[in-house]
């Protein structure tokens, strides 16, 4: 059984709550944050040069394409039916399947 929160009574129908001694306050040590700050010009240079580098190459996962392809070779690669129907049906109504790939 889960016990209740608060305060519990050490005689039936006692409702005294014990005294627990005051924390030591902890001394906070404050260092000031100061931010690097870039100039507009920067931060935009900087966004460009993001978007080309991952406009360059498309975002596959080649471990994982190598990993499928071996799994094909090998004949080891799971066809389902139900799900292959699941995801179709998903793509053609625009809906998420309940399935991970």
């Amino acid at each position: 059984m889960v016990d209740s929160i608060g305060a519990k009574p050490s005689v039936a129908g006692d409702r005294s709550v014990a005294r627990v001694a005051a924390a030591t306050p902890a001394t906070t040590v404050q260092t000031p944050v100061q931010p690097q700050a870039k100039a507009p010009a920067a931060v935009v240079s900087d966004s460009i040069a993001l978007a080309k580098s991952m406009a360059s190459a498309p975002p596959i996962d080649a471990s994982r394409v190598a990993a499928i392809k071996k799994a094909i070779a090998t004949g080891t690669f799971p066809i389902l039916p139900a799900t292959i129907a699941d995801r179709l049906m998903a793509l053609k109504l625009s809906w998420n399947s309940n399935e991970t790939a």
